[in-house]
């Protein structure tokens, strides 16, 4: 992994996150913080890349990805998946029937959003396309909520890669990946409890709505 992690960050590019971005967000595990703040600090202190064509190009492998588990999951149904998530393959991609079941558990609760707010859950965000397939949802909305989530979770960390940029004696890419890494979760849930109140004030209001249009008896 280490080799893989040093050859992302010498060979940063816009079809480098896009292919690693990919895999990322599929059940093979590679870490987002090692791709898009190191390419969003060296876009803010070389100008070798633009920061809004990162974070478009981190959205697009993070779609590519999920829909690779979307598909998967469609295609060969809940049996398969499991017996995969329980074999020594599965085992090596960290993956296990636990945290399937835990992504179902979510995607149950919250439904089509979850694939949305998935999104910006450390421990759920590459699993959350699997019950999503699992449960046939719609493809469109699934393109969409993803994208949404993945845009979103891909600015937090190119924000992280522009502020290690004005860290005083910050100046390499692995300096950035490892304070990336460092405080991504904790932004990250920071973020999803912004996300989780906003949609209970929108489901309040829908329901106070509802309420007021109702005839009096």
């Amino acid at each position: 992994m280490q080799i893989i992690i040093e050859w992302v960050l010498e060979h940063l590019s816009y079809w480098v996150i896009v292919v690693f971005m990919a895999i990322e967000s599929s059940f093979i595990p590679f870490p987002s913080e090692v791709i898009v703040p190191p390419a969003a600090w060296l876009a803010t202190v070389s100008g070798e890349m633009n920061i809004a064509l990162v974070i478009l190009c981190a959205t697009v492998g993070a779609l590519i990805g999920a829909l690779i588990n979307y598909v998967l999951a469609l295609r060969l149904g809940r049996p398969i998946v499991y017996a995969f998530a329980n074999s020594r393959w599965g085992h090596l991609l960290l993956i296990d029937a636990e945290k399937v079941e835990n992504a179902e558990k979510f995607f149950d609760r919250h439904g089509a959003v979850s694939t949305f707010v998935g999104r910006l859950v450390p421990a759920v965000r590459q699993l959350i396309s699997i019950p999503a397939g699992l449960a046939r949802m719609g493809l469109a909305r699934f393109v969409l909520f993803t994208s949404l989530g993945a845009g979103i979770w891909n600015a937090i960390l190119a924000l992280l890669g522009y502020y290690c940029s004005k860290i005083p004696g910050l100046e390499t890419k692995e300096q950035v990946v490892e304070l990336a890494g460092r405080y991504s979760h904790e932004i990250g849930y920071a973020i999803l409890a912004v996300v989780a109140v906003a949609l209970l004030y929108i489901i309040y209001k829908m329901m106070k709505g509802q309420k007021a249009a109702k005839p009096h008896e």
